[in-house]
């Protein structure tokens, strides 16, 4: 694969899908499903999804672990799907509920909820714990990708 080409998962239907990337920015659809490969929405991912989108897929990926019982994981959860939309194409939002999907929260030895886990080429590049505004999301993200 050329470096002018990436590999993205489709959030629906989970086929990979080879995108150059001056595309991204042009509301691409999948190959398969022919569904849009971005959203504006951050993915739930499951135990198979997570190695398909974090590891397999070549999009930066900020993952939110968090649980439904948790106050702050709630509040903000609308600040995460904000933060999605304004990083969309070039960085893909996803959460796993720690209380559905268990292994990955021990897997990633998360202690506290909610945190964030910014994943790219398959690594782990940086780690936040504690509810952020979508403001605080971005810069976030955005200082640790360059």
């Amino acid at each position: 694969m050329n470096d002018a080409a990436i590999l993205l998962p489709c959030p629906h239907c989970g086929a990979m899908n080879r995108l150059p990337r001056e595309r991204l920015g042009q509301a691409p659809g999948c190959g398969k499903c022919h569904r849009a490969l971005f959203t504006g929405q951050p993915i739930a991912l499951s135990a198979a999804s997570f190695e398909r989108h974090a590891v397999q897929g070549q999009l930066p990926v900020v993952v939110d672990f968090w649980a439904p019982w948790c106050g702050p994981c709630l509040s903000m959860a609308p600040q995460f799907e904000a933060a999605a939309r304004m990083l969309e194409p070039q960085v893909r939002l996803a959460k796993v509920d720690t209380e559905a999907e268990p292994a990955l929260g021990g897997r990633f030895n998360i202690r506290s909820i909610p945190t964030l886990v910014l994943f790219s080429g398959g690594r782990e590049l940086a780690r936040q714990s504690g509810a952020m505004g979508s403001a605080q999301i971005v810069a976030w993200v955005r200082g640790h990708l360059g």
